[in-house]
This record gives structure tokens, C-alpha cells and sequence, in this order.
């Protein structure tokens, strides 16, 4: 005990738990600038807060503040370490006791009171630490900024040799939005519904107007030919408010009936009889289908217009878009007394579904909480036919990105129904 109050041990001591506070605040101050949330400390420096603006600087530098942290935290604790050594050693002798003794200590001091303690508290409030330790840290990373640069070249150098390219991240803003909407689902924060229509905002600037607008296998039309009775019929059965008109063939768009000219028509002249419906018939507007969902979207909105005819490269018609579509993607469904919810969807018991060739893998997606890829493909029998290189007959089944596809019905080339399911199948793709 006597050796232990002698002045140099006690020197000793009181340099030791200096490290080791120096140690938890360097522990501390990881967590917290890690931890902490980059909108509050945007939305604190719009306020004018300046130690907002130097977490800010901080997180956006993350590499350098690593490397200064890790490096300023190894130094206090090997200090400490070797300083414990000799403390020990002092007091028992050059003896594997005390060095045992030594490392035992030290170990449970950096343990709790360096790593656990601190880091437990920080990640408890990370902006309000962060914001504290803020300026002590900057002024440390610039002083060992040489030191931590010249490791940093070391370090991406021997990455390099084994392959690893620092620099590469597919990583984007969107991607960390929607990665924190996912978790608040998970955790119960965020409900479906606003998850989906997040991403559908996130996600609208990749689409086209091909990714939503309703194919030309599924359109309403009428012949220019057709009799006036018949033409108020189809109009009347269709369900829609507008509907292309063609002659002769269905490529040959002349024209878009309105069913309130129709029936404003039908009104004046009192009888079926004395319609024109060429008369009656709107200019058509064709829009290519590579053209972006948010140009269309604002043509939408300079021309007052909410329908247009999608066509290809060739002049063919492709579909139909509307603003109701567009906005559907933001939004959600927009069901009204002539939709039917999850048309062409029929939920199973085992958790698949019994779906419609035609229908969009996007809003199978989105109504089954499914994760199908719709990057070559826009419906889901075009990603069967796309994956399996072929026109699958009925009861054949594959199994493709961890879903199982079984063909129900086919008619002609057109797979018109197909039982999917996720399942634990190895992928038939080549590269799968």
C-alpha cells in the first residue's frame, strides 16, 4: 500500500484516468457525430446555430473524422495502457503478475468506462452531444489531419490491391429515404400507405410515360363507323370519361370522344339519330412513350389536358396516359364506382396471387408488398416472357428473383393469367 502513495504512482494515476476520460470522450463523440441526424442539424443551422454548421462539416468530411477519432482514441488508450504497466510494475515488481494484473484492469476501465458508458449515453441524445462536442473535435481533426490523411492513402492503397474500389457507392439520398421509411414500416412509425407514396415521389423521375400508361390491349375504343346507338353504348359500358376513336384501323387515331359532348349533343338534337359523331370528336394528342412522367406530368398541367395517346418510335399506338394515372403513382389508387379494387389481383390464402398478364408489376408491387424487378419489363407477363426467353404454356412454372411463376392460362402469345408466390426456390435465371 505504501508503495502505491508514493507521488510518482499517484502522478501516475491521476494521468491514467485523465487518458481514460480523454478515451470515453473520444468514444462518446464517434457515436454521437455518427448518430446524429442530418436534417435537425440542417434545420439548427438555418437557425443560425454555428456548432450545427461544424457537425454539418464534420459528417460530410466522415472519413477524416474517423480517422482523426480512431486515432486520437488509440493514443490515449495504448498511453494508458503503458503508463498502467508501469504503475503496476512499480508496485509489485517486474513480475507476468503484474503485467496480468495490469492488462486485467485496463482492460474493464477501457471496457466500461471508455467504450460502453459513453457510447451508451451518446447514442441515448446524439444531436444534443454532437452539438457540444462539436468544436473540441474539429479543432482535433484538423491538428492530426496530415497524420490521418497519410494513413488514409495507406489504407485505400492496400484496398486496392486486394480489388476494393473506396471511391464506388451506389448509395444515393433516395436510397437512404426510403431505407428509413422501411425501417419506421418495420417498427410501426410509418404506416404502408404514406411508405408507398413516399417512394412513388422518390421514384416518379425514373418513370416514363410507357411505365404507366394503360396498354392498347386494355383500351376502350370505337370505331368511327360504328352506329350511333352502339357508340353510346360503348361509351356508356366503358366507364370513361374519354375514348380514342379510330378508322378503319386501330392505329388510324382520328379523334377523342368526350362523353359529356356526347350526352350535350344528345341533348340538343333529342335523338340518337341526329348525332355527328365526327363532329363531336377532340383533336388527339400523342406523346412519345420514352417521354418522363414528370414532363408529361406538367404538359398535363400547361395544356389543362388529362389524356393523351402513347406511341412508339413508328407512330404505332402503344396506350393510353392519363393525369389520374400519373398521379396514381404519387398517391396511390384512385378508386372510384367504376374501378375494382386490386383489378386483376386476386389475393391467396398462402400469401400469393392469382394475377392478370396485363397487370403492372409496379402496382403488384404496391398492392402485395412484392419486390419484382420492373426494369425490363412493365407487366408481369412480360417479366416471365423476359426472364424465361420464351412464350411459356399453361402449367408451366419457373422461378425467378425469389418468386415462383405458374402459367394458368395462355391464349395465342399472350399469357393472360398466372398463379405467383414467393417461395425458397434456387433462381432459373443464367445468372441467377
Amino acid at each position: 500500500m505504501s508503495a502505491f502513495l508514493e507521488p510518482q504512482n499517484l502522478i501516475l494515476v491521476g494521468v491514467i484516468l485523465t487518458l481514460l476520460v480523454c478515451s470515453g470522450f473520444f468514444s462518446s463523440s464517434e457515436t454521437a457525430l455518427t448518430a446524429a441526424s442530418r436534417v435537425r442539424m440542417h434545420a439548427a443551422e438555418k437557425d443560425g446555430d454555428k456548432r450545427a454548421t461544424i457537425v454539418s462539416r464534420l459528417i460530410n468530411m466522415r472519413e477524416r473524422l474517423l480517422g482523426g477519432i480512431l486515432l486520437g482514441n488509440n493514443l490515449v488508450n495504448i498511453l494508458a495502457s503503458v503508463l498502467t504497466t508501469t504503475l503496476f510494475t512499480n508496485i509489485f515488481g517486474d513480475s507476468a503478475l503484474a503485467l496480468a494484473m495490469a492488462t486485467a484492469v485496463m482492460t474493464a476501465l477501457i471496457l466500461i468506462f471508455a467504450e460502453v458508458l459513453p457510447k451508451t449515453y451518446a447514442i441515448s441524445q446524439p444531436d444534443k452531444l454532437a452539438l457540444i462536442v462539436s468544436r473540441p473535435i474539429s479543432l482535433i481533426v484538423r491538428i492530426l489531419g496530415p497524420i490521418v490523411s497519410l494513413v488514409q492513402l495507406i489504407v485505400n492503397g492496400v484496398l486496392r490491391l486486394f480489388g476494393i474500389d473506396t471511391d464506388a457507392s451506389a448509395w444515393t439520398a433516395a436510397d437512404e429515404i426510403k431505407g428509413a421509411v422501411d425501417l419506421h414500416l418495420q417498427e410501426g412509425g410509418v404506416a404502408k400507405r404514406a411508405r408507398d407514396q413516399i417512394y412513388g415521389v422518390l421514384e416518379i423521375g425514373e418513370l416514363t410515360v410507357e411505365d404507366v400508361m394503360i396498354h392498347r390491349s386494355s383500351l376502350s375504343m370505337v370505331d368511327l363507323e360504328t352506329p350511333n346507338n352502339e357508340v353510346l353504348k360503348e361509351v356508356l359500358a366503358s366507364g370513361h370519361s374519354r375514348l380514342p376513336v379510330y378508322s378503319g384501323d386501330s392505329d388510324n387515331v382520328v379523334g377523342v370522344i368526350h362523353v359529356k359532348d356526347l350526352l350535350a349533343a344528345l341533348a340538343r338534337t333529342g335523338e340518337l339519330s341526329g348525332l355527328e359523331v365526327k363532329k363531336l370528336l377532340r383533336d388527339a394528342w400523342f406523346v412519345p412513350e420514352t417521354t418522363s412522367v414528370v414532363k408529361q406530368l406538367r404538359a398535363f398541367q400547361s395544356k389543362r389536358e388529362h389524356f393523351a395517346l402513347v406511341v412508339d418510335e413508328y407512330g404505332a399506338l402503344m396506350g393510353v396516359v392519363t393525369l389520374e394515372d400519373i398521379l396514381e403513382e404519387i398517391v396511390g389508387d384512385i378508386q372510384d364506382e367504376y374501378d375494382e379494387e386490386l383489378e386483376g389481383v386476386s389475393r391467396l390464402k398462402d400469401g400469393g396471387a392469382v394475377v392478370r398478364g396485363d397487370v403492372a408489376i409496379r402496382d403488384l408491387n404496391r398492392a402485395m408488398d412484392w419486390k419484382l424487378p420492373d426494369d425490363e419489363a412493365v407487366t408481369i407477363a412480360g417479366l416471365v416472357i423476359h426472364e424465361s426467353q420464351t412464350i411459356p404454356t399453361a402449367g408451366q412454372t419457373f422461378a425467378y428473383h425469389g418468386y415462383r411463376f405458374e402459367i394458368l392460362t395462355r391464349e395465342r402469345n399472350q399469357i393472360q393469367s398466372l398463379r405467383v408466390r414467393k417461395t425458397f426456390e434456387p433462381d432459373q435465371r443464367k445468372d441467377g
